[in-house]
């Protein structure tokens, strides 16, 4: 699995001009599978994010976690992560694990951050979104299972 981490003070989704998700200071999480991912990386990946220590303490070092900071995570499936540009001018996503597999692994992912007991929203896996962010910092980290 592969996650475009993003912390945010405010994202949100919007599907045909509704807005589905919003939420306050925390993570925006692009979360892409591949074809040889399982529960073990979406469990692994879902600990690493939640204790990542990327937001500032009273001192402005990053030392405190979405956890320390009571902070809210919306997560959203992106496939294209998986896009490979090495050859021509389209990516070629064969490595991404199809949309069964997918869609399974992105809601097992969300259901182990509810777990955590993290506020999370979500996207709607194959919609056409607009994802919009106010990227904090900024930062941005890419994180990958393996």
């Amino acid at each position: 699995m592969k996650a475009v981490v993003q912390r945010v003070s405010q994202s949100s989704v919007v599907i045909d001009d509704r807005q589905i998700s919003n939420i306050g200071m925390g993570l925006l999480v692009l979360l892409g599978v591949s074809e040889t991912d399982s529960e073990k990386d979406a469990d692994w990946l879902s600990a690493k994010i939640v204790n990542l220590r990327i937001f500032e303490d009273d001192t402005g070092k990053m030392n405190r976690s979405l956890v320390d900071i009571n902070g809210e995570m919306l997560v959203v499936s992106q496939f294209t992560l998986y896009g490979d540009c090495k050859k021509g001018r389209r990516p070629s996503f064969v490595h991404a694990a199809g949309p069964e597999k997918a869609n399974m692994l992105y809601e097992y992912f969300v259901d182990k951050i509810r777990q955590k007991n993290i506020p999370v929203q979500t996207g709607k896996f194959g919609a056409m979104m607009e994802v919009s962010l106010l990227n904090h910092g900024p930062v941005t980290l890419i994180v990958e299972s393996r």
